[in-house]
């Protein structure tokens, strides 16, 4: 999907676009010269996210909907040439699309406004190459308000995502020609469908008609989008949220929200684009080490900057009909959910709607499916009865029923602590969930979940980050007594949530 993706979110990019809102400037600071390693730790651990990046992390779980001429022409990238009259969905019903995603726990959807071939979605004034010049709906039709449309009715957020690269317009190749259509397609979509969400480009450059590549002006379109929505996150070229690294699924196991704006320049997106592999580092922001104290100790700056995980639920990005046997089954949608959610990141599932308009047969039964197991494991928190036992530990009851603005935390300037769960009788469970208050920062660095066997205390398991989300899945224990070792934080530990559950039989 990102094909020769050139990431340009150098520093003075970055910088440029975090500095438009100046009251945000805690989600960022300076390292300087003088400052030691605690200076830095302490740096790090006070920054915190804007209010458009807590709103996003909160999502938790997205959707990308690729849809466009390559529904139709059965290909992954078109070339710009394709006739226009091939786009003809039979039976297209957005409200459809929304209710699959709004039913499977989807918070947010990110609509394909304009893929690389440079069809439009919408009735762009600026070019031809659009579903104006379409039979369908007699060229009347505009998905992108069909999207926006039933996700504002349904009561879920709403994306868009337009391609820098364009092979169908004559003017790619020539910067500042291109550059100022690119312009006037982005003022259309953020000023004629309602509150954007989440605008997502992603560094897409290739040749165009004239064999040159254009520069992307991304500091102005930045400045446009803050201007027309000024709630939308910009993604993953942009600076509130940045790509995890592969098109995978799976997140790093040690996720910081939190890292240095020197180390990404990240040369490896174009390598891994495409490819449903397992987390593989490479490079910058491919490797499993982004944000440790190593890493923020060689630092200039830091930014709140938290990852976003893509992956498809087919093998490829739009609908293909031989791809019907091929859709990800729950169980591995569930192993991507603890990988990328339980991973203190926002999981992007593409779901591509098929040739007739719709959410295929197949993909709506796993996803139902995956809904159901996540349910059933997640409807009864295990230690909700407990009796909560922390020494040094401020509003243990936060644990239990915490928020943003009632967690737990410690006393004084302890970084560690001990938090013992004793259950009313023996329960059997096999997975932890942590959630840190990011709102003051993210802070846990290593932790450990131990249970009492009636002499000794052992360990089931351990982590490292937690930040908006940590779960971890392991063999089922029965224990009455549990523990939780903080052993390691920036500052004060902090977290608004912490269960135990069961998943069902047979995972």
């Amino acid at each position: 999907m990102k094909k020769s993706v050139q990431v340009l979110l150098m520093l003075p990019l970055l910088m440029s676009a975090l500095c438009i809102n100046a009251q945000e400037a805690t989600n960022f600071a300076i390292i300087k010269p003088e400052d030691k390693l605690a200076d830095i730790v302490h740096k790090a651990a006070t920054i915190t996210p804007s209010a458009r990046q807590l709103r996003w992390q909160q999502l938790e779980f997205t959707a990308f909907l690729h849809f466009g001429m390559n529904t139709f022409t059965n290909r992954e990238w078109g070339d710009g040439k394709e006739d226009t009259k091939l786009f003809n969905p039979t039976s297209l019903d957005a409200a459809q699309w929304v209710r699959t995603c709004k039913q499977a726990g989807i918070k947010q959807i990110i609509v394909t406004a304009k893929h690389h071939d440079g069809f439009c979605l919408w009735p762009s004034k600026y070019t031809e190459h659009s579903v104006k010049n379409s039979p369908w709906q007699n060229g009347k039709g505009d998905v992108v308000k069909a999207v926006a449309d039933a996700c504002h009715e349904q009561g879920i957020g709403f994306g868009i995502y337009l391609s820098p690269w364009d092979r169908n317009n004559p003017d790619y190749g020539d910067t500042e020609k291109y550059n100022a259509y690119f312009m006037n397609q982005l003022t259309e979509l953020l000023s004629n469908y309602g509150k954007v969400d989440e605008v997502w480009f992603d560094g897409a450059n290739g040749e165009g008609p004239n064999g040159k590549k254009p520069v992307y002006h991304f500091e102005a379109w930045y400045s446009l989008i803050r201007k027309l929505q000024p709630s939308a996150v910009i993604a993953i070229m942009g600076p509130d949220v940045r790509w995890v690294g592969t098109e995978s699924g799976y997140g790093r196991l040690s996720e910081w929200s939190v890292v240095p704006l020197n180390e990404q320049p990240n040369a490896g997106i174009e390598q891994n684009s495409q490819k449903d592999i397992a987390f593989a580092p490479k490079g910058d922001m491919t490797g499993d080490d982004l944000g440790s104290r190593d890493k923020i100790s060689k630092a200039k700056e830091l930014v709140w900057y938290p990852a976003e995980t893509d992956v498809s639920i087919r093998p490829g990005w739009f609908y293909h009909e031989a791809e019907d046997t091929k859709v990800k089954s729950p169980e591995k949608l569930l192993d991507i959910y603890y990988s990328s959610v339980g991973r203190n990141s926002v999981l992007l599932l593409n779901i591509p709607p098929d040739k007739r308009g719709l959410i295929n047969e197949h993909d709506q039964k796993n996803l139902q499916e995956w809904k159901s197991i996540i349910d059933h494991t997640f409807k009864t928190n295990l230690l909700k009865e407990a009796s909560v036992n922390s020494s040094n530990g401020v509003n243990p009851k936060a644990l239990l029923n915490g928020g943003i603005h009632n967690y737990w935390t410690t006393q004084g300037h302890d970084t560690t602590a001990t938090i013992q769960m004793n259950l009313p009788k023996a329960q059997t469970f096999d997975v932890l969930l942590l959630q840190e208050n990011i709102t003051i920062g993210q802070r846990i660095e290593k932790f450990n979940l131990e249970y009492f066997d009636g002499k000794n205390w052992v360990q089931i398991t351990d982590g490292s980050t937690v930040g908006a989300k940590r779960l971890i899945r392991f063999k089922p224990v029965t224990a009455q007594k549990i523990r939780l070792n903080i052993t390691s934080s920036r500052l004060n530990p902090t977290l608004t949530a912490m269960g135990l559950y069961k998943q069902p039989a047979g995972l």
